[in-house]
């Protein structure tokens, strides 16, 4: 989602153009974002401020693909959460019950107010038994006035101070991808993993088994993309150079 249809609160050119081709032509999709703060209900409003329309229920957030994983692992389980509304509503929504005492996983995700006593609960629910999960390994977010610490700078601190390592279920995770494409009822081989990020999007969409393109409207650069030690499919400026790709692969799917 950011750095490929958006970046802050405002599109990216080709954004608009791009999910409707989609929808046009058919094309299941889902909108993946990292980020655990917002409900799909809240994305949703800040891509329809940006003139693009995507429903409710082709967003998927990390916050979304933990409840989902938590809920098979520990069905009804119990969590103490440090996260906002996206990440609480989701493990409510999977049959989670929220507490501070003796809960059965300490959940880490995105905040804008990280809480000195929050994390100094979950390292002492950690130590007493509790099962480390966060939602995604990035360790900064963007911001106007630039980077602000995220999830993965927290998880660092929580592990330097208890020794244990959380289970990152977000991207880079091919469990995230793979949670996608079952909620498209979609295989590998016929899915193309769309991000702006090497480390993230990329590596996940490789490991997934899809086909990849990185866009340069984010975070990479065409200069970094040959210090990694595995490529994407394609490279494209934007976005806006895949919209005349889709009715050329809406053709491709129908030839099988």
């Amino acid at each position: 989602m950011d750095g490929v249809l958006v970046h802050e609160s405002n599109a990216l050119p080709g954004a608009a153009e791009f999910i409707a081709a989609l929808q046009e032509n058919g094309l299941r999709f889902l909108v993946l974002t990292n980020n655990s703060i917002y409900t799909p209900r809240d994305l949703r409003a800040r891509l329809r401020a940006g003139g693009i329309e995507v429903p409710e229920e082709a967003i998927w957030t990390s916050a979304l693909a933990t409840a989902q994983f938590l809920s098979e692992q520990t069905p009804h389980g119990s969590a103490f959460v440090i996260g906002e509304a996206g990440l609480t509503t989701a493990l409510h929504d999977a049959g989670f019950v929220l507490t501070e005492s003796d809960p059965d996983y300490v959940v880490l995700g995105e905040t804008r107010t990280y809480s000195f006593a929050a994390i100094t609960r979950a390292i002492r629910l950690l130590e007493r038994g509790a099962k480390f999960i966060a939602t995604n390994p990035d360790a900064t977010g963007p911001s106007p006035e630039g980077s602000l610490p995220a999830t993965g700078s927290v998880a660092a601190l929580i592990t330097r101070a208890t020794g244990l390592e959380p289970y990152y279920v977000g991207k880079p995770n091919p469990l995230m991808m793979r949670s996608a494409l079952n909620r498209l009822q979609a295989h590998s081989e016929t899915t193309i993993m769309i991000g702006d990020r090497m480390d993230t999007d990329v590596i996940a969409g490789i490991e997934a088994g899809m086909r990849t393109i990185l866009v340069l409207s984010g975070s990479t650069s065409r200069e970094k993309v040959g210090t990694f030690p595995y490529r994407p499919t394609m490279v494209k400026d934007s976005i806006a150079e895949i919209v005349p790709m889709v009715k050329e692969l809406t053709e491709a799917n129908a030839e099988g």
